[in-house]
């Protein structure tokens, strides 16, 4: 769904939400595995379901979702309510970007580590070498 801004035609995507006649979609295991439980007696809750959506119930639970390898904490907080558990646990693990100039900056920082603990080195060593009366 494509909407124009009036004031400054910008454009902005919007993915088509769930409708409202039928309701946020919770898991029901999920919800069975967390109902009647205190948030600190509980411990972890493991669940795949990443497509469930976070209520006010599940506010304090920790949840290990699943994101394809691992199950990742994630704690629910207040502001999280009306977002998808899978938002808080990301599929891809981001390296860096590669490329020439990235390790030209990678061995300048290492050159300037050196440099800095060897000035620290000689800093202390002179101390270390003076005489005790």
């Amino acid at each position: 769904m494509v909407v124009f801004r009036h004031a400054r035609e910008e454009l902005f995507y919007f993915t088509m939400a769930r409708s409202l006649s039928k309701g946020p979609y919770i898991d029901p295991k999920l919800l069975k595995k967390i109902q009647g439980k205190r948030p600190e007696a509980a411990g972890v809750v493991k669940t795949w379901s990443r497509r469930s959506q976070i209520a006010p119930e599940m506010v304090g639970f920790t949840f290990g979702v699943h994101n394809g390898r691992e199950h990742l904490p994630v704690l629910v907080k207040e502001e999280m309510v009306g977002h998808r558990l899978g938002e808080f646990s990301p599929t891809r693990k981001f390296i860096r970007h590669g490329g020439k100039m990235q390790k030209e900056l990678e061995a300048k920082k290492k050159e300037a580590e050196i440099s800095a603990a060897k000035s620290a080195k000689e800093a202390t060593a002179p101390a270390a070498a003076a005489p005790k009366k």
